[in-house]
């Protein structure tokens, strides 16, 4: 087995307290390249989260069949000879198992390294080697400072260390860098990773056939490409541009060369352990430098994206929607955005919970706590303790048992209170609470996590967010969402014939109402529309046109010359370019869809008649600049209403008719003429009648799709 399908890299933390519940620094951060696609940083606010996130990350690269390798940022292992003074033998995962044993730790932070580093000392003659501790009268079996701490039974530092020329010790366990008490914080949860199914530790195990390979790495390697990323955008958390920088460059290595880099070891290696890529710090460093400045560049649409099957001369409207749909993928760059910029933008990853939303049980009304189960037979009357638990303020200590407190709305419940009594249904007296018997266990109160958990999926990617999303996530504690960037839509209308509204008119001149009804429709879906303006039946300006328009759009919208008529430019020029399709649709209004390539940005050749171009624009256009936008394929919502008109068709054409609801019923434009353009202001909707034949008569089920529906 060679090479990895995804990359896993942990920035760890010893911190003895919770990390803040917006992302910071000095916390856990988890950079994953998963098959090839770099997400978003995972920023972990204690231990024992980051443990079950990674467990999860490891069970659901397997489940999906890709191998993993997981890197951690602390040593796996320490200098010749301590395994040994410690469990009697030279085997480093005993070491683990030994230390996994004895270290506690806790959600709010607290742990006994120190207990066990000075327990650890114990077993050695003299001073040392841990040193380092947060208080001076602590633990007097720590030395405060290294002086005085003689090298000679283990050494320092590993080979490792010093062919990465790291400055940091296994033993030192305050001041930064604390390297000493990440290992005896981390091994123990490596201790545990490692038993789960799939998992192999580098170096000391036999790794090249498992599922999931946990490796230690050193983001000091890649250090100038963290600066120079720091550098160009202040704003970013350090710790989380670490694990981003690296997981990317690791899965820029072609699988033999990892391979091999993992193979080529000394022997000190199968105690000690070894940095992934210590030697290699410029190669690394390189790969990581190519991606410091903006997140990755989608991959280009292949030439064949507009694809239909060989043979095919009218093409079904459901046929030409699945060619779009299987054909496009997102091409807009992602990055992160504050709450505050990010409402009408796509998600572009799944965004999880940052903390539960309640984080805390509490009460849901203004009145009056106690302990269910400590209520009196009969109406209860109840002595009131003194002090209250209010929104902001909770509630210091315990409640007794048989006493009631003043619990007021979003208060903390205080211990010993699980169900809150509304005010208006108690009478005060003489510090004696009075109600009526009957009120239920947990009456009036909020269930930590009772609208999201901690870690659940709160939206996923692709959706477009909306005021409300703001105020979801927000509630979990998410300031920041990786979204993608605004599709940029070029439009561009083309003939002789046309000039701007305003304008004198000539004899067989007509005014633009495409190109206005267009660039209003995209600004209306949150995309950023370019007005290229209006383009002659001139070959060599339409050129210039579209290589201006590839330029600074994403996609491009023309109207006109998408048939195949000699002043037919458009389609023309997407043929010469070698990436040209031209749809004929079964669908009624609109003709030829001429769909290709220029300079790889997707050009949508519309037809010139308002009506059609608007009718293929809803239809095709949109769905297929939500992919593109990221936000993904997109069906309209329509619904059954009776009809309050009378029409008859053939087979072979799907046809959509401009419609608007009167009365419950829908009614259509008295003319189908394309040519109709007050037909489009009319309109509330459109009448969507299937590719055979059909009679529909006044009161028959009809499918009804209004514009709105088209939105994102």
């Amino acid at each position: 087995m060679s090479g990895f399908n995804s990359i896993l890299i942990v920035d760890w933390s010893a911190a003895n307290k919770r990390a803040p519940a917006r992302p910071s620094k000095d916390a856990i951060w988890l950079g994953l390249v998963q098959d090839g696609t770099a997400q978003d940083p995972i920023y972990c606010r204690t231990r024992i989260d980051a443990e079950a996130r990674i467990a999860e990350i490891i069970a659901a690269e397997r489940a999906a069949g890709r191998r993993l390798l997981a890197g951690f940022d602390f040593p796996f292992g320490y200098p010749r000879g301590f395994a040994r003074r410690v469990t009697g033998g030279d085997d480093p995962l005993a070491l683990w198992d030994w230390l996994s044993e004895r270290i506690t730790d806790s959600e709010t932070g607290a742990n006994n390294r120190f207990d066990v580093a000075e327990a650890l000392n114990a077993l050695f003659d003299g001073a040392g080697p841990f040193w380092g501790k947060t208080h001076r009268d602590r633990w007097p079996g720590i030395p405060y400072r290294k002086e005085g701490i003689a090298y000679d039974e283990v050494a320092e530092k590993r080979a490792c260390d010093l062919a990465s020329q790291a400055a940091s010790s296994c033993f030192q366990l305050c001041y930064n860098p604390t390297v000493g008490s990440q290992i005896l914080m981390g091994l123990p949860i490596l201790s545990r990773l490692r038993r789960l199914p799939g998992v192999a530790v580098w170096p000391f195990q036999p790794w090249q056939e498992a599922d999931v390979v946990l490796a230690e790495v050193w983001p000091g390697l890649i250090e100038p490409a963290v600066r120079a990323a720091v550098a160009e955008r202040p704003e970013l958390i350090r710790d989380a541009v670490q694990v981003d920088l690296l997981s990317r460059a690791l899965s820029q290595i072609p699988g033999a060369e990892l391979d091999t880099l993992m193979s080529d070891l000394p022997p000190e290696a199968r105690e000690e352990a070894w940095i992934l890529g210590a030697g290699h710090a410029a190669e690394l460093t390189a790969l990581a430098m190519g991606r410091a400045s903006a997140p990755p560049a989608p991959p280009p649409l292949r030439d064949d994206c507009f694809a239909m099957p060989a043979g095919t001369h009218w093409t079904p409207v459901d046929d030409a929607l699945a060619a779009l749909e299987r054909g496009l993928h997102p091409v807009v760059r992602s990055g992160l955005r504050p709450l505050a910029e990010a409402a009408g933008r796509v998600l572009a990853a799944p965004v999880a919970a940052q903390r539960a939303s309640p984080p805390h049980a509490n009460s849901a009304v203004d009145g009056y706590g106690f302990a269910h189960a400590s209520l009196p037979p009969g109406d209860p009357v109840m002595p009131l303790a003194p002090g209250r638990a209010a929104a902001g303020a909770p509630y210091a200590g315990r409640l007794p048992a048989g006493q009631a407190l003043r619990v007021l709305t979003g208060a903390i419940l205080p211990c010993g209170v699980d169900t809150v009594i509304l005010e208006e249904d108690t009478r005060q007296a003489a510090g004696q609470l009075a109600f009526r018997a009957g009120i239920k266990p947990g009456a009036n109160t909020r269930r930590a996590g009772e609208d999201m958990m901690q870690g659940a999926e709160v939206l996923p990617e692709g959706r477009v967010l909306t005021p409300a999303d703001l105020a979801l996530l927000a509630s979990v504690g998410l300031g920041e969402v990786r979204v993608y960037d605004p599709l940029r839509v070029a439009v561009i209308s083309t003939g002789d014939e046309v000039i701007e509204a305003g304008e004198e008119a000539k004899p067989g001149q007509i005014f633009d109402a495409n190109r206005p009804m267009l660039l209003a429709q995209i600004a209306r879906w949150g995309m950023n529309p370019i007005d290229m303006g209006r383009i002659p039946d001139d070959r060599a300006a339409l050129r210039r046109a579209l290589d201006d328009a590839a330029g600074r759009a994403d996609a491009i919208l023309t109207s006109g010359g998408a048939s195949a008529g000699d002043e037919d430019h458009v389609s023309a020029l997407l043929r010469e370019a070698g990436a040209m399709r031209e749809w004929r649709i079964a669908l009624k209004p609109g003709r030829p869809l001429a769909l290709g390539l220029w300079d790889g940005t997707p050009v949508f050749g519309l037809p010139g008649n308002p009506v059609a171009a608007l009718v293929c624009t809803l239809i095709f256009a949109r769905p297929a600049l939500g992919i593109l936008s990221g936000a993904g394929w997109s069906v309209p919502q329509g619904f059954d209403v009776p009809a309050g008109f009378a029409k008859s068709k053939k087979p072979g054409r799907r046809e959509y008719l401009r419609a608007r609801i009167r009365k419950g019923r829908a009614e259509v434009f008295p003319s189908e003429g394309s040519g109709r353009v007050s037909s489009l202001s009319w309109a509330e909707g459109l009448v969507e009648l299937p590719d055979g034949a059909a009679k529909v008569a006044p009161g028959d089920p009809v499918r009804y799709i209004p514009f709105g529906s088209f939105d994102f």
